[in-house]
């Protein structure tokens, strides 16, 4: 039902108020309705943001957005975790109504004593609700004066319309026919859930031995072994460290090195071909040692402040306990055999996916008690594979109950799908998402995407944009050479507050098995792959200062706050994020192969600036500092300075 003054169309407000909005803990992020009443007379409008117990904080107001659009938005933050409610409330403004009146028909000579006296009697009411040390006596004074007949009328006004009353009432106004809406809900978790930079890599290359000629049992490497390689991994300013799954592997139907249908007897198979009589999804894989072995991996993770991020892939290898243990778990064929994976024309034979219709119950709880018993190992993340091909209905189940138990715990979807099941899985409680970054390298393509990350979406999905991973290298990648890598690392970290690479982004890994294939050439996912680290000439550098850039600035850390400025270029892509007095500007050359020129037009309002205003940037690649205005010629070579990262002040700071 419409209250007296109408509050409409209430904003962040997914799935029309049936599912919580999300924020985390300091983020600011908007809230905006549309308000209005009959006839001429003001209105004012605030937001309520009421904390998990219920206690509701100062209410901050809200601005017309556009005047005359009767569109009303203000920028809130939450401090704390948990479920909080927002509410709109809107009410008449009798002092900015008389205040109104009062400045045309004053000067007039329209009714002036009824009009000044109309003023007195308003501005006493006012002061009731002022405090005294927040003006009350500023106000009453102002009062008093709109009564002295020997002062002139405009002197009087003044008085009433002065920067203390007004200070006073803008803080503490009197609100008539307050209206509120219906109060809508924001999860808010910890900051990990926006903000972080993840590094995926095999623990079982990581100190690796394999024969050149093949003829030799390669020697995995070792949990233990995978712990050394922790330090680099902090030191380029990496939050989370991603592990594939650590379970023992099958054997049956076990694919050889690239995807392969025949393994030889030394071939160690595919992480994801998960079981075997060594044991299943709570265990860890003998060549990588002991449950022990992981506890001390993740403790030293902990020392270089580096989260342990667990791969959770609920499928079975043929050799799985559940495939004895619980059939009704898996889908039988008309000839009695399990039906494995395909995603055709993929195929994974070795790999049996999970039935869930016939006993959707036994495997929430069976889920449930997988992922507690790595949490209670120190795991607080999960990057969870393929949750598109389970029911929504079972991750609602499961993500809930475990948000009621353990809310710092965060998910990240794997679901590289149709849109509605992307944003429907970030919907129903999975914290992060990841997107379609990697297949988006045009400029329109770019700015396109990303207007639709950072609007409406962005009040229930957090996107995660991953370069590369195991299984996509991308045709960019493939032929774009060193400056391709610099470009999409670039354009990760500063358009998304979370961004990952998979292990050997920074040696430029570029080799695809065949021509128009996004697999890797001698892929890790069916074999081992130690890499040389001693080398040089590696991205590591550009991804230690992308990553402190991103620790230093904080408009980097969020995601509503991003601004697209023109370019003449079709090569050229520009951008800001802002947050307060913290300005980043990004310009970069989207095509890895040929330098580009180009007129940059900024949106100086978007720098919180005005039109006019001149501008002194810093590259933070390459130390030059330039003075700017709105119009500004650059040229990028993409083997020597893809792109400019640019900190932003007014010039006369």
């Amino acid at each position: 039902m419409i209250g007296r003054i109408p509050v409409l169309d209430v904003s962040p407000r997914v799935d029309c108020g049936g599912r919580p909005a999300k924020s985390v803990v300091g983020e600011p992020f908007e809230v905006s309705a549309t308000l209005f009443r009959e006839g001429h007379d003001a209105v004012g409008a605030n937001v309520v943001l009421r904390d998990p117990r219920g206690r509701s904080g100062p209410w901050t107001p809200m601005r017309e957005l556009a005047p005359g659009t009767d569109r009303w938005g203000a920028e809130v933050v939450a401090n704390a975790a948990g479920r909080w409610t927002y509410t709109v409330e809107a009410w008449s403004d009798p002092y900015a109504t008389w205040r109104h009146h009062a400045e045309i028909k004053i000067p007039a000579g329209i009714d002036t004593a009824l009009v000044l006296e109309e003023g007195a009697l308003l501005l006493e009411r006012a002061a009731a609700g002022v405090p005294k040390r927040e003006g009350r006596p500023a106000v009453l004074a102002a009062a008093a004066t709109l009564r002295q007949d020997e002062l002139p009328p405009e002197v009087r006004l003044e008085a009433a319309i002065g920067e203390q009353v007004t200070r006073a009432l803008t803080r503490h106004p009197l609100r008539e026919l307050v209206s509120a809406s219906r109060p809508s809900t924001l999860q808010v978790d910890r900051p990990r859930a926006l903000y972080g930079s993840w590094y995926e890599f095999f623990p079982r290359s990581e100190g690796a031995i394999v024969a050149p000629d093949g003829r030799h049992a390669p020697v995995s490497g070792t949990l233990r072994t995978a712990a050394e390689r922790l330090p680099a991994v902090a030191d380029m300013g990496f939050d989370v460290v991603y592990l594939p799954p650590v379970h023992p592997i099958g054997r049956a139907y076990r694919k050889g090195p690239n995807n392969t249908l025949e393994a030889d007897r030394f071939d160690v198979g595919s992480p994801w071909a998960i079981g075997s009589p060594e044991g299943g999804h709570d265990a860890v894989h003998p060549d990588l040692g002991t449950m022990d072995d992981f506890d001390a991996f993740v403790a030293r993770a902990r020392e270089l402040d580096l989260e342990v991020a667990l791969d959770f892939a609920l499928q079975c290898s043929p050799d799985h306990p559940w495939v004895e243990k619980h059939p009704e778990w898996f889908t039988h064929r008309a000839d009695g055999s399990i039906a494995y994976a395909e995603n055709p024309p993929k195929k994974y034979q070795d790999i049996y996916p999970v039935n869930f219709d016939q006993d959707l119950d036994g495997l929430v709880k069976e889920t449930l008690r997988l992922l507690r018993h790595w949490m209670a190992h120190g795991v607080r993340i999960f990057r969870v594979d393929n949750p598109h091909t389970k029911p929504v209905m079972f991750w609602e189940k499961v993500l809930g109950e475990i948000a009621r138990t353990d809310p710092d715990v965060l998910f990240l979807a794997e679901a590289f799908t149709r849109p509605a099941m992307m944003h429907t899985l970030a919907k129903i409680g999975f914290h992060q998402s990841y997107t379609y970054f990697t297949w988006r390298t045009g400029k329109q393509e770019l700015t396109e995407y990303l207007t639709e990350l950072t609007g409406k979406a962005a009040a229930y999905m957090r996107p995660n944009f991953f370069p590369n991973t195991p299984d996509i290298l991308h045709a960019y990648l493939q032929h774009g050479g060193r400056p391709a890598f610099a470009v999409r690392a670039i354009l990760a970290a500063t358009l998304s507050p979370s961004i990952g690479v998979y292990a050997g982004y920074e040696l430029y890994e570029n080799a695809a098995v065949r021509p128009g294939s996004e697999e890797y050439l001698d892929s890790e996912k069916y074999q081992l792959r130690p890499r040389d680290w001693s080398r040089t000439d590696t991205l590591a550098p550009l991804l230690t200062t992308l990553n402190l850039l991103r620790r230093e600035h904080r408009s980097l850390q969020l995601l509503r706050n991003l601004s697209f400025h023109d370019t003449d270029s079709d090569q050229i892509l520009a951008y800001s994020k802002r947050q307060d007095d913290d300005t980043v500007l990004v310009i970069v050359n989207l095509d890895p192969h040929h330098t580009h020129e180009t007129t940059v037009s900024l949106d100086l309002p978007a720098l919180g600036l005005d039109w006019q205003d001149s501008l002194d940037v810093h590259d933070e690649l390459s130390g030059v500092r330039y003075r700017w205005g709105r119009h500004n010629y650059v040229r990028l070579d993409p083997a020597l300075q893809p792109a400019h990262i640019l900190t932003v002040r007014r010039a006369d700071q």
